[in-house]
Formats: structure tokens, C-alpha cells, sequence
């Protein structure tokens, strides 16, 4: 890797990292050079405002999320095939709830406009999904579930211990091949 792109990731991992930390209020230019051992230069080099660093976390997440949701499709085939690498995207990644929860409130505070790419991407996994061959209801239903199960990890509200959180991974994986609840 080399030098840039590790000072971006750098710079990048600072700013979720003061987030989730110190507040969305701390995230600051300066303090986001501070954290990561960058000079002010280095940082504008990569982000000349606020706004271009909160966005570039929403995007590493996307992209990463995207790559992820690849990965999976291709060990899922037929009916059920997105809710299915839908519910294991989020299962496997339930771990990275600090980089996504201060992505989202980056932006909720920085500039809700941030999220529309993001807001796009995920209205058509969702079209993908209900139109996944099997019951759409079904299908959203463990959508949903996935989502909830992230966010109750990433914001703390009653997170699940992992063997109950493979039960529930087991339930919905039935829910999308069984075709039932």
C-alpha cells in the first residue's frame, strides 16, 4: 500500500474514531489531522473540506458493502439469491458498526445530502431484493432483521451474544430457502 492511500486511510480511520468517540461536534479538520500524525497539508492534500472527509467515509463504506455484497452473490445462486448475500453481508460485517455508525452520523450532522448516493444504493438492493423469487414480504422481513440486528450492535441497544445471534442468522436463512416464517 503505499504512502497516500495509507494516509488517507490514516485520516479516514481518525475521523470515525473521533465520532464514535469524542461526538460528531469534535469532528474537526484539525482534530482529524491531530489524531492520525498528519500535518493540516497531508490532510488537504486528501480532504480540502469537512464535508469531502464525511463523504469519503460514506463511500468507504459503500464500497466496501458493495464489495462484500459481491463476494456473496457469487456463493448464492436462484431464488432468494440477494436476501440471502444480503443477510450474510450483514451478519459478517455486524463487527464494523463503528465505522458505519460514524459514517451516518457524520453525515446526518455534517450534511444529510451526503447520504442520497447511499440512499440510492440501498433502495435498489431492496428492489433486488423483493424481487428475489421468493415471497417479497419474506425477503424484507429478513432484510429488516438484518438491519436491526446491525444497528442494536452498532448503537449498543441490547446487542446479541454470538450464539444467539447465530440462531437468528440460522432462522432467516431458512425464512429465504424455506420460503416461510
Amino acid at each position: 500500500m503505499n504512502n497516500g492511500v495509507l494516509t488517507r486511510n490514516q485520516l479516514l480511520t481518525a475521523a470515525s474514531n473521533i465520532v464514535s468517540e469524542k461526538g460528531v461536534s469534535k469532528l474537526t479538520l484539525e482534530a482529524v489531522a491531530n489524531q492520525a500524525g498528519v500535518s493540516k497539508g497531508g490532510l488537504f492534500y486528501h480532504f480540502p473540506s469537512k464535508e469531502d472527509l464525511v463523504q469519503a467515509m460514506i463511500d468507504e463504506l459503500s464500497v466496501d458493502f458493495k464489495n462484500d455484497m459481491k463476494d456473496n452473490l457469487q456463493a448464492f445462486h436462484g431464488k432468494g439469491q440477494w436476501t440471502r448475500a444480503y443477510v450474510e453481508t450483514m451478519f459478517m460485517r455486524v463487527d464494523d458498526g463503528l465505522k458505519m455508525s460514524s459514517a451516518l452520523f457524520a453525515s446526518m450532522f455534517t450534511n444529510p445530502k451526503l447520504m442520497e448516493k447511499a440512499q440510492l444504493q440501498y433502495k435498489g438492493l431492496q428492489e433486488q431484493i423483493q424481487n428475489d423469487q421468493i415471497d417479497p414480504v419474506h425477503s424484507t422481513i429478513a432484510r429488516l432483521a438484518a438491519d436491526g440486528l446491525r444497528f442494536a450492535e452498532m448503537f449498543g441497544l441490547a446487542p446479541l451474544d454470538k450464539e444467539t445471534r447465530d440462531k437468528v442468522h440460522g432462522e432467516l436463512t431458512k425464512i429465504i430457502t424455506k420460503g416461510g416464517i
